[in-house]
């Protein structure tokens, strides 16, 4: 478990994978990231849909502090160095905000770039020739 706090009327636990989810979705909120990536497969970074939040994300929880890498592909043509600081303070502001911990570095790992696919080119409409008879 992450984080353990006891109150008088019981105790609050917040599993790591919870962490992990709250610091993919901020991720994934700033314009510029493509995906979160799962590692390299054969070179080639594997980008995860939204479904695997958690993916792409490690998280090291201690009692009152996290810390937490972040696996990434970026958009091309985005400012890497942008699109990373905007990142660490969204992944900041949504796991303090959300579960009181202190978080104490947010590390990104740029692992790919994602391309934009070009719009499949429609062939050219053929004009109907006048019949002859």
């Amino acid at each position: 478990m992450a984080d353990e706090q006891r109150t008088s009327l019981g105790e609050l636990k917040i599993a790591n994978e919870v962490v992990g989810i709250i610091a993919g979705l901020a991720a994934t909120e700033i314009e510029g990231v493509a995906g979160m990536s799962g590692g390299l497969a054969g070179g080639i970074a594997e980008m995860l849909g939204r479904k695997n939040l958690s993916k792409g994300v490690k998280v090291e929880v201690g009692e009152h502090e996290a810390a937490v890498d972040l696996f990434i592909i970026v958009n091309y043509g985005t400012p890497i160095p942008e699109v990373a600081r905007n990142i660490q303070n969204n992944v900041k502001q949504a796991i303090e905000g959300m579960t009181g911990l202190n978080v104490v570095e947010v590390n990104v790992h740029v692992l790919g770039v994602h391309f934009p696919q070009p719009a499949p080119e429609e062939p050219p409409q053929e004009t109907p020739q006048p019949r002859v008879k």
